[in-house]
């Protein structure tokens, strides 16, 4: 189970886009690291060439870059700050996400 997950929102606590909020757009997990794709946070442009055969523009495009996971903390609206993650099991043996400091539950 991670710790942060595909729409979870979460906030950038590190790096360029410090203290921006944002939804994670998807998570890639390589070679025991863990990036992710957060709505709009590191915005970079990319530059592609068009393919008249497939009908597709070229041009600018601005896109999200991965932000490695260490930099961003899970949002909790309780406290309206970024804050860590446990887990933890409920009686029915269900392991969840708890929020570490007013351990509320994130995913139920």
């Amino acid at each position: 189970m991670s710790r942060i997950k595909k729409g979870d929102e979460v906030v950038v606590i590190a790096g360029k886009d410090k203290g921006k909020r944002g939804v994670v757009l998807s998570v890639l997990n390589e070679r025991d690291k863990v990036k992710l794709f957060v709505e709009n946070v590191n915005m970079i442009k990319k530059h592609t060439k068009g393919n008249p055969a497939q009908g597709a523009p070229g041009g600018i495009i601005e896109k999200e870059a991965a932000i490695h996971v260490s930099n961003v903390a899970i949002w909790n609206p309780v406290l309206s700050k970024g804050d860590r993650v446990g887990y933890r099991r409920l009686k029915d043996g269900q392991k969840v996400r708890y929020f570490k400091s007013n351990n509320e539950v994130v995913d139920v």
